[in-house]
């Protein structure tokens, strides 16, 4: 596997090494992060994978039992979350409900002590930022679910802390706030220079708002780069699998390029595509240099509103396919992957 890339910058956030077991089970193995002064960087996993885990360790929930975390040169692997400087963003929020707007952003800064006159200028900073002017005084019943979200980030930023983490703060927004937020957050952040580590498990997510995206894999990291290295150039069948090209099929390499089935003379290897890059086409369509072709039968048929996707069943494997024609189920066809959109890697022993 090629090494993962790391931040451009010095490194500012560095997760040295670390480990965190309970009990027997070891959730985290020796991760090694690097994130630099301003960067977002994005943890990626399926749930159970150690993301959040990783993401607690940062900010003093979890004790590494091996390694240690360092921020703007300090060690803060033993400290307590409140003498870490960071401030964590939690998924479900956690804003005080008997408090108004106000109140729950300078809840902070009134637990670290600061004057009443600094407090409100604060709020009032943080009220501007994100287009909340007018609701200090409103009570946190009376926001929608993106109006909260807003609410509990300026809460973190009003400490003005050195790393801000978050964890999933979006899976329990609806769909369209959603991508309306992703985009006001990375703006946002990119503005106010702030460090992050951003904790998801949605992978279109990760692409809009990170800088550098960690896929993470049973404890450990599977792949470190930016967006478009991690999806174009995945370096392993799992992360393949996991940005989007998760159908997979065994393949021969002989002459001119990949071809299936994976039988007779030949380098084997296993070849991961995504829906969108393949074709269908009636049976014996001539597939051209390089393209990969596949005969099988539509057993399945899916409208997403602006094209179909299909599952087609071919030998011992069925994958997806997106078409804008209209087929029936049953229905033979030829599929064509261009050799440009086939990721390969080598066969399993």
């Amino acid at each position: 596997m090629s090494p993962p890339s790391q931040a451009t910058g010095s490194p500012y956030l560095h997760a040295d090494a670390v480990s965190v077991s309970y009990g027997a089970t070891r959730v985290l193995d020796r991760v090694s992060l690097t994130v630099a002064r301003g960067e977002l960087v994005a943890l990626l996993g399926s749930s159970g994978c150690g993301k959040t885990t990783l993401l607690r360790a940062i900010a003093g929930f979890v004790t590494p039992t091996e390694g240690r975390i360092v921020v703007d040169g300090r060690d803060i692997t033993r400290l307590p979350p409140e003498a870490r400087g960071t401030a964590m963003m939690f998924q479900s929020y956690a804003l005080w409900p008997h408090m108004n707007v106000a109140a729950n952003i300078g809840y902070g800064l009134r637990m670290r002590g600061r004057p009443r006159d600094e407090i409100a200028k604060r709020v009032g900073e943080m009220l501007r930022l994100l287009q909340l002017d007018g609701y200090g005084e409103r009570s946190i019943a009376a926001l929608s679910g993106g109006q909260k979200q807003r609410v509990a980030l300026g809460r973190a930023l009003a400490v003005d802390p050195s790393v801000l983490l978050l964890d999933e703060p979006m899976s329990n927004l609806d769909y369209r706030v959603r991508l309306e937020l992703r985009h006001e957050l990375r703006a946002l952040q990119q503005r106010v220079g702030i460090t992050a580590v951003y904790v998801t498990h949605d992978r279109e997510e990760a692409l809009t708002l990170a800088d550098r995206i960690a896929v993470i894999d049973a404890g450990r990291i599977a792949q470190l780069g930016t967006p478009d290295e991690v999806f174009h150039r995945p370096v392993s069948p799992f992360v393949a699998g996991f940005m989007g090209a998760d159908n997979a099929i065994d393949v021969v390499h002989a002459g001119d390029g990949w071809s299936w089935p994976a039988g007779g003379a030949g380098t084997r290897a296993r070849a991961h595509f995504r829906a969108d890059r393949a074709r269908l086409a009636p049976p014996g369509t001539d597939a051209g240099r390089g393209t990969l072709a596949i005969d099988g039968a539509v057993v399945q048929r899916v409208y997403l509103g602006t094209q179909y996707r299909y599952r087609v069943h071919a030998g011992a494997d069925d994958f997806w396919v997106d078409d804008p024609e209209r087929r029936d189920e049953g229905a033979a066809v030829r599929v064509l992957v261009p050799p440009d959109a086939l990721l390969v890697f080598p066969a399993a022993a």
